[in-house]
């Protein structure tokens, strides 16, 4: 009997085990909390699918490429928009209860960058969550094994070949074998000051892959979302609520949107993040204000939103809220090809943590959690007949930087928040050359001064410094703007506008 370890229990991860285990494959999950506390249950719109009879194929492919920045695989795309479908019925069939009017009919939303209203929703802004514990429970029904708080310290790799990874389980180092390693374990939203990420988010299954010696692409890309509350810890406003209506204007009242794109609030989502910086360089740094006092009720639409909104004292059917960019979602990650097979036999990557080329340099909303569903299941299909190679063109490497601190001095102290401010300024919305550079530079001292990781926490902070490298790296490989990676002194980049929009401020500058 074929075995796997997949590493993480969101959608990818779930829906890999699930479709694992009726191929016959013994699954073991392993998840670094508990099992229901990834980045899925924090998914607030919805995921996007061709699934009413108005809505086109074509037209969801074209939506995904042009939000990609003319950077996605577009085979990718048609595999992802076209396996869709059935992988959302699927997932009613798991038992998760889209939203639907009195008549049964399935209600739908639209976001940015979508030519039609295509978002299925649950719970009104809960569709993470509610997919999270269907899946959840279809896998405990299932009889998947499930080792919760087992931290992947590292992949265990033999003759060039992933066959098991190394957890900490209790702080203890325990080997886990397999036939297969499936990593599902999101992205590294903890690599930035602000982030709509759980804490878990701190790069681990791509780190592990790097050391491993598995090809990474494309982390130079990271998106923004560009509406996260402004008050208190972030908490996103999801981008349906724009759908439904409401928009975002600056400290005179103005709708600033439209001044970077025709598409006002609803154009893509670097593009809206990028506008709201500028807009708030522009106030000396207030955050703008998004206006929903016209959305019809908010509580009932946007539960979760409405909920955290009142909990900081805001009173948004009265009045607009505030709100900033913040780190979301990384768009790059370990190379697949479209099975989820990596550059190291035995390894696989789902989800965030793997680049499979649909979202280019800039994620179209919604599609994520369709990307974990498809992906997953092919994923599966490929390690229950892994009579397959790898398919993908071969992949530039990342080089390191060379460090003006290589002994150390000069370099400020290392601490997670250190990394997440220098990140934040230099490597954040808005780049140049100069503060990548510089950022490359901090962040080779800091990971030549590094001792060997023990903890939990010593182990994340590795990841992230080593993710943080290849993201800083990338960026300054790729010298032209593209979606989400904005170079100020790129040729095509109009720098009297751009340069000024460095970010929203977050503390010192490291």
């Amino acid at each position: 009997m074929t075995t796997a370890i997949v590493v993480g229990s969101g959608i990818a991860g779930l829906t890999f085990a699930l479709h694992a285990t009726r191929r016959g494959v013994a699954v073991t999950l392993v998840t670094k909390g508990a099992a229901d506390h990834g980045a899925t249950r924090f998914a607030q719109g919805g995921i996007a699918g061709v699934v009413f009879p108005e809505d086109r194929i074509e037209d969801h492919i074209q939506d995904t490429l042009t939000a990609g920045a003319g950077l996605c695989d577009e085979d990718a795309v048609r595999v992802l928009v076209t396996e869709g479908p059935t992988r959302i019925r699927e997932l009613v069939a798991w038992g998760v209860a889209f939203d639907r009017d009195p008549a049964g009919r399935l209600l739908r939303g639209l976001e940015a960058a979508h030519s039609f209203p295509r978002i299925l929703h649950a719970g009104g802004d809960a569709t993470g969550l509610a997919i999270e514990m269907a899946l959840l429970r279809a896998a405990r029904e299932a009889g998947i094994r499930i080792v919760e708080h087992a931290f992947l310290a590292d992949l265990v790799v033999h003759d060039g070949a992933v066959g098991g990874v190394r957890v900490l389980v209790d702080g203890r180092a325990t080997v886990l074998t397999a036939d297969a390693v499936v990593l599902a374990t999101g992205g590294a939203g903890q690599l930035y000051a602000r982030t709509t990420n759980p804490a878990v988010a701190t790069g681990d299954g791509i780190a592990a892959a790097m050391r491993a010696g598995a090809e990474v692409r494309d982390l130079e890309f990271v998106q923004f979302h560009p509406t996260v509350l402004a008050v208190g810890a972030p908490f996103l406003v999801s981008e349906a609520v724009r759908g439904e209506g409401a928009h975002l204007v600056d400290d005179d009242g103005r709708r600033f949107a439209f001044d970077a794109h025709p598409d006002g609030e609803l154009a893509p989502r670097d593009v809206v993040a990028r506008a709201i910086a500028r807009t708030m360089t522009r106030q000396g740094g207030r955050p703008v204000r998004l206006d929903a006092r016209h959305v019809r009720d908010l509580p009932g639409r946007f539960p979760s939103i409405d909920a955290a909104v009142r909990a900081r004292g805001l009173d948004w059917s009265a009045a607009p809220i505030p709100v900033t960019p913040a780190a979301h979602y990384l768009m790059g990650g370990v190379a697949t090809d479209l099975d989820g097979r990596t550059t190291l036999p035995g390894l696989y990557a789902i989800g965030e943590t793997a680049r499979t080329g649909v979202h280019g340099a800039n994620r179209l909303a919604s599609n994520s959690l369709l990307e974990g569903a498809v992906f997953g299941a092919r994923a599966a299909a490929a390690v229950a007949d892994p009579s397959g190679a790898p398919r993908f063109d071969s992949l530039r490497s990342l080089n390191e930087h060379e460090s003006r601190f290589r002994d150390g001095a000069g370099a400020p102290p290392f601490t997670r928040a250190a990394l997440q401010r220098l990140m934040w300024h230099h490597a954040g919305l808005v780049r140049d050359a100069d503060g990548l550079s510089l950022a490359a530079e901090t962040i080779a001292a800091w990971r030549a001064e590094a001792t060997a990781p023990a903890t939990v926490a010593e182990h994340e902070d590795a990841n992230l410094l080593l993710v943080a490298q290849g993201v800083v790296s990338a960026a300054l490989a790729r010298r032209e703007s593209a979606g989400a990676h904005f170079r100020s002194d790129s040729p095509r980049a109009d720098a009297t506008t751009e340069r000024s929009a460095s970010l929203v401020p977050v503390g010192a500058a490291c």
